[in-house]
């Protein structure tokens, strides 16, 4: 097989995210259930944009957040994803190229705007996201670039885009292209009220076409329908090469090839915002995966980067995650 140009290339949702400082009255006040994701329409995610005060706009989107840390880290990364050709199209273009990842699709000329993402940040540092997916839900097959997928180690595939049937098409076309050229395929799962709307769709591809699969605690337990986080360990033992599954202050287990691998957490600070945390433990741990580390070790990396991820307002990295690694793992 040939040397692969590209450690990672991701397929997700192109979203601009605009996080605010909020409070439980705010929430209640809109009918919001704090720590979870709603999809909303243009018209709604204008008015509770208008609604809130000063926000910061950053490039978002969960499989974009985990490409942008992995070239951060110093990996070779490329991003797949549907912006539209406007003011946020061009904010999210610009962002992700500037920290090193390959973008290239062609922004859309016409149909829906690019899509945001109001995140309400709470003082308890818990994120309630308004989504509204807009442009990024129209990806299909023949937005892929697949010689850029053929050159990947790890292909990464968003489980939020599991809602539309054009973007299930384009991920299965990817995996097969993947694997067809020796690569792995990873997958996040991005959130349980998403797992439990594609519950039996995801098993298929967990069983038939993923190698990494990545989860929090909520989600691997809706996955599998148990009652608690053993139960699923013990559900999802085989079905795939590596599970990487995170639960919060209790770090992460690592799951692979049938050996179990309990990952501390790492506390670098007082707890500011969570948003972000899953999408830079995965790319910690496929960073660490794709320069051949251990699976604990990559899990160590996860790790540390969701530690420092959380103690800032923003799902991407605001320090030198280099420096980070060498100063907590040499």
């Amino acid at each position: 097989m040939t040397a692969k140009s590209l450690d990672v290339v991701g397929i997700g949702n192109a979203i601009v995210d605009v996080l605010v400082q909020s409070d439980d009255a705010f929430l209640a006040s809109h009918g919001l259930t704090k720590g979870t994701m709603a999809l909303v329409d243009e018209d709604q995610a204008e008015r509770l944009y208008a609604s809130v005060g000063a926000g910061l706009e950053t490039s978002g989107g969960s499989a974009a957040n985990t490409l942008a840390g992995i070239a951060q880290l110093g990996g070779r990364a490329g991003f797949i994803g549907r912006v539209r050709d406007d003011q946020l199209g061009a904010i999210f273009s610009h962002d992700i190229r500037a920290v090193g990842t390959r973008f290239d699709t062609p922004a859309a000329s016409s149909g829906p705007s690019t899509a945001r993402c109001l995140i309400l940040v709470t003082p308890d540092a818990q994120r309630t996201m308004c989504t509204y997916l807009g442009a990024s839900v129209g990806l299909d097959p023949a937005d892929l670039d697949l010689e850029l997928v053929a050159q990947a180690k790890v292909l990464y595939l968003e489980g939020y885009l599991w809602d539309s049937e054009a973007a299930k098409r384009a991920f299965i076309a990817a995996a097969e292209v993947a694997r067809a050229n020796g690569g792995e395929v990873a997958l996040s799962l991005s959130d349980a009220f998403c797992v439990e709307r594609h519950r039996d769709s995801f098993q298929e591809l967990v069983d038939g076409h993923v190698d990494i699969l990545f989860a929090n605690e909520m989600e691997i337990t809706s996955l599998y329908s148990t009652a608690s986080f053993e139960e699923a360990l013990e559900q999802v033992r085989g079905r795939c090469r590596v599970a990487a599954l995170t639960r919060s202050e209790q770090g992460s287990v690592v799951l692979a090839d049938g050996t179990c691998h309990s990952v501390a957490p790492y506390s670098l600070g007082p707890l500011v915002d969570t948003t972000g945390a899953g999408d830079l433990y995965a790319a910690g741990f496929l960073h660490g995966w794709t320069q051949g580390l251990p699976p604990e070790r990559c899990g160590q990396l996860g790790s540390l980067c969701a530690g420092q991820v959380v103690t800032q307002l923003g799902p991407r990295p605001q320090c030198d995650l280099v420096e980070l690694v060498r100063r907590h793992l040499g």
